[in-house]
């Protein structure tokens, strides 16, 4: 199963850490900083095509990736539980 986080970018649900809204979390200067050091090494995925609201820390075969949504957090966790994550075969 897949949730879609904008501009055609999916992420297994199964390596989602943690959806957070954008404004609460990074008034945290342990956040920003996290988030610096995540774009510093190429660890950031933009997936908005308008400012970002959102972010998702992913983690999958030991890499961990933020993706950057202008999806709300809310949204996102909407889409979760109303089962409108792309659902895919594992075949």
């Amino acid at each position: 199963m897949y949730l879609h986080l904008g501009q055609g970018t999916v992420v297994p649900f199964s390596s989602i850490i943690g959806v957070f809204d954008l404004d609460n979390a990074s008034s945290s200067h342990i956040t920003r900083a996290f988030l610096g050091t995540a774009e510093k090494t190429g660890n950031v995925v933009n997936a908005a095509d308008d400012i970002p609201k959102s972010f998702v820390l992913c983690s999958e075969n030991g890499k961990t990736t933020v993706y950057l949504s202008q999806l709300a957090s809310a949204t996102l966790l909407r889409r979760s539980e109303s089962g409108a994550i792309d659902q895919a075969s594992d075949e």
